[in-house]
Formats: structure tokens, C-alpha cells, sequence
């Protein structure tokens, strides 16, 4: 059975992201049994000029989109397809728009406990953020995700109150922008294909089968 390797280059405060990953869950229950799929989540900050406590989402997102109806607007989209794909946006609950640094410092951290640890805890951060709304960018909210996750809270305290990996992770995301990655979700499949966007399931099955065939007729040598 081939196995497919995918790079997610995503942010935590990325709605579609959080759509994107519901969507690739689904299509590889569709194609288990025929394909493994290997998932890394990889850092990408849409703000990541906010300061470290953040700013008030609302006024942060108006400004962004243009005005409150259209901020309104997206919403309602983003709720009803949220409710096709398993996500209870809750953007009411959400104050505060965070500098998702120390978010996706987390995430790295959480990627050497293997590859299930990292889903959960992205899973996780999405859920607090978009369902819950609680601030992702404090360390506080940080640290009781990472317990939540499985992880060491005294080590994950040690490491926030620290510099550890934020260079690292701004390294990332500049690799990221000079591939060309400019929105998110970027689902890069094998280090060579690139999926934009929050695609539907089955253009993600699809993908995922196509080039599970191609690995099988050309197999590195």
C-alpha cells in the first residue's frame, strides 16, 4: 500500500484551515485501506505583524474585509458550511484576533510525541479558538491545550517562557512564502503538488488517489 506524504501549511486563526482539515480527515477515511496518508502541519502567521497580546477581533476583521456586513456576511457563509464539515463556528465567542507565533511553537512541539499527538493539538487550538473562543496567543490558554494534548505542561511552560524555536517557525513560514504559498490552507502533497484552499473532499480523494497511482508506477529509486 503506497503512502502519501502531506505538508498542511496552515494558521490556527484560519477558518478555512480549520474547514480544510475536517474535509482532509474525511477524504482519507475514504480512501483508507487503499492509501496511507502521512500528515505534518507546518507554520503560516496571516497577521503576523499583531502585537503579542493581539487586538480586538472585531475591528481587526472589518478593517481587514472592509466593513461589519461584510464581515457578517462571511460568517454566515463560513457557519454553514462549518455545518456540513463537522466545524460549530462560534464567532460571536471570538474577542480577540492573537499573533499565533507561540501557537505554532506548540504545534512544532508537539509533532515529537508523533504524528497523531500533533493532529490532536491542532485540532485542539482550532476548537478553542473558533468553538470556544478562547485567546490561543496567551500562554496560559496555551498551556492547558498542551495538557489537554498530552504534553508535559512544565516542559511546554519551560519552553514558552523561553525563545526556543521561534526562529525556527518564522524560517518556515518564510520557505513557505517563497514557494509561493500566499493563502491557506496549502496542502503540499509529496514536496511537489501543491492543493490551494479549502478544496471539497472529493477533489482531495482524488488527488490523494492520483498520486498514490503515480508513486506506484514510478517508484523512487
Amino acid at each position: 500500500m503506497e503512502t502519501v506524504n502531506i505538508d498542511i501549511v496552515s494558521d490556527v486563526v484560519c477558518p478555512w484551515c480549520y474547514l480544510g482539515k475536517n474535509r482532509l480527515a474525511q477524504a482519507i477515511a475514504n480512501v483508507s485501506g487503499e492509501i496511507n496518508v502521512a500528515v505534518q502541519w507546518r507554520p503560516y502567521q496571516l497577521n503576523p505583524d499583531l502585537p503579542p497580546e493581539g487586538v480586538d477581533h472585531k475591528q481587526h476583521l472589518a478593517a481587514k474585509l472592509g466593513g461589519q456586513a461584510a464581515v457578517d456576511d462571511a460568517h454566515r457563509m463560513l457557519e454553514n458550511l462549518g455545518m456540513e464539515d463537522g466545524v460549530a463556528f462560534n464567532f460571536d465567542a471570538v474577542k480577540v484576533s492573537p499573533n499565533t507565533l507561540d501557537a505554532h511553537r506548540l504545534i512544532r512541539w508537539a509533532a515529537t510525541s508523533g504524528e497523531a499527538a500533533q493532529a490532536e493539538l491542532v485540532n485542539l487550538l482550532f476548537k478553542a479558538y473558533f468553538e470556544e473562543g478562547r485567546n490561543v496567543g496567551e500562554h496560559s490558554v496555551l498551556l492547558n491545550i498542551a495538557e489537554q494534548g498530552g504534553l508535559e505542561r512544565p516542559v511546554i511552560a519551560a519552553l514558552l517562557a523561553s525563545d526556543a524555536d521561534k526562529q525556527a517557525v518564522k524560517q518556515e513560514i518564510d520557505m513557505a512564502r517563497e514557494i509561493g504559498v500566499t493563502g491557506v490552507p496549502c496542502f503540499i502533497i509529496e514536496q511537489q503538488y501543491a492543493v490551494m484552499g479549502a478544496q471539497s473532499v472529493e477533489v482531495l480523494s482524488s488527488a490523494l488517489r492520483e498520486i498514490a497511482q503515480m508513486k506506484a508506477e514510478h517508484p523512487a529509486h
